[in-house]
């Protein structure tokens, strides 16, 4: 039963994702794609953290991302317990040409950093509750905190399938297919897990409102 079950998966779930890019590419014929946000303008300072570093993509990597504007910054906190949390954001301007976020269930993996711990968390913030996905991940001696998510102009999104799923109804009702991934990332260099992970989700409750109000709405 589990064997038929599994079969049925790998059938239906290629054939649903083929459906949805041959609905998508007709739904977003009329499509009106907003204009390109400058994530660059995201201050350096964000309430106790600091950029410290704009990191460049190399063209290789953005190549391969195929995103219309990437960011790719480390951010410090100082005080009695000082951190430094990386801040990702691959935005894509439209889906219709194939052009999608890069999971991380994939990436991280791909890049040698194998997930240990998988759940959610929910983040306050003044621009409202949103739930993050949350990866705790190992890389031989090492060890990351990782919150993401994929940010549309209407709403946040933890799910992989359910980014998936919303593309169609905003490309019908909106003409629009943007999205973007958001990646926050830190290390807990022997302070525990929880205590990266509630660092993680304070950088992400402040910088969640700036990055909202840069982002097409």
């Amino acid at each position: 039963m589990a064997g038929s079950m599994l079969k049925a998966v790998r059938i239906l779930v290629p054939a649903f994702l083929a459906l949805q890019t041959g609905f998508v590419y007709w739904a977003s014929g009329g499509e009106r794609p907003p204009a390109l946000p400058e994530l660059t303008t995201l201050p350096k300072t964000i309430d106790s953290w600091q950029m410290a570093q704009e990191i460049p993509i190399e063209p290789e990597v953005a190549a391969q991302l195929r995103a219309d504007r990437l960011l790719n910054r480390n951010y410090v906190k100082q005080g009695s317990e000082s951190w430094m949390a990386n801040f990702f954001v691959a935005w894509f301007r439209s889906q219709r040409g194939g052009a999608t976020p890069h999971s991380p269930q994939v990436c991280l993996p791909g890049s040698g950093w194998i997930p240990v711990v998988s759940d959610k968390v929910k983040i306050d913030s003044s621009a409202g509750n949103i739930l993050v996905n949350r990866y705790i991940t190992v890389h031989g001696q090492e060890r990351a905190v990782v919150l993401y998510w994929y940010q549309t102009s209407h709403r946040a999104i933890a799910s992989e399938w359910e980014a998936k799923f919303w593309i169609l109804p905003d490309a019908v009702i909106d003409r629009r297919t943007d999205t973007s991934l958001v990646r926050i990332t830190l290390w807990p260099m022997g302070r525990g897990d929880e205590a990266a992970t509630t660092a993680a989700n304070e950088f992400t409750s402040k910088v969640y409102p700036i990055l909202m109000g840069i982002l097409p709405r």
